[in-house]
């Protein structure tokens, strides 16, 4: 689903118009990102978490040499699924 649907199904879910529901769609994206860039995490009771994970450095390779090359170490984001969503999708 792209997000131009996502919204499709919002406005019709919600019963705004398309315009209100990219506007909430926008809002709540942009404070999940504002939150995970200051550390922070998200959490929804029965639906999952956003948080940010460390991946800690660690040796590649360079795949056009073959050579060893030194991945930095980095944060990323990170999204774990609550039970009610797990449920949700199993069926």
């Amino acid at each position: 689903m792209t997000k131009s649907e996502f919204v499709d199904h919002v406005a019709q879910k919600a019963d705004v118009d398309k315009k209100d529901a990219t506007k909430a769609v926008d809002a709540v994206l942009e404070v999940i990102e504002e939150t995970l860039s200051r550390g922070g995490e998200i959490t929804f009771s029965g639906f999952g978490k956003f948080h940010v994970a460390e991946r800690g450095a660690r040796e590649g390779v360079h795949p056009r040499t073959g050579e060893p090359i030194q991945i930095a170490a980095s944060k990323v984001p990170r999204f774990t699924a609550g039970s009610g969503l797990k449920k949700a999708v199993k069926g």
